[in-house]
């Protein structure tokens, strides 16, 4: 299952969020585990995901015209997580916009129905070459 936040959704409509493909917007993406973290479209802020397993990734090269094709999609660059400590499955990841707390920074998307098991190596995760590339209004 892959869903939008609805505090995200709402402020994607009201325009509160910004150009979230400016490079000076941080978006981050954190991989998670479906057994740690109860995705709920209610949670608003990273404040309510598990602790990061591994450094958040900046999502860079960032487009929300799906490559000219297919607007309303938001398309960047592969995200490499460095030196994932070794564990138990990853199956999720969620993103959001990077305040700089994370009772301040918006969730605005979730993703699973992947799963990687970490061995202490570079992870990375390549998103779709086609609609809807990382994630469509």
């Amino acid at each position: 299952m892959s869903a939008h936040y609805d505090l995200a959704l709402q402020e994607h409509w009201k325009g509160t969020l910004g150009d979230l493909t400016s490079p000076g917007i941080p978006v981050k993406v954190r991989l998670m585990r479906v057994s740690a973290y109860a995705f709920s479209q209610a949670h608003q802020f990273v404040s309510a995901l598990p602790a990061a397993l591994s450094t958040d990734v900046v999502l860079g090269a960032k487009t929300a015209d799906g490559a000219g094709a297919n607007p309303g999609c938001l398309d960047a660059g592969d995200a490499t997580f460095l030196a994932v400590p070794a564990g138990a499955a990853l199956d999720c990841l969620a993103a959001f916009k990077d305040t700089g707390s994370p009772a301040t920074s918006p969730l605005l998307f979730y993703i699973d129905g992947f799963s990687v098991i970490p061995n202490g190596g570079d992870i990375t995760v390549q998103w779709a070459n086609a609609a809807p590339f990382i994630a469509k209004l």
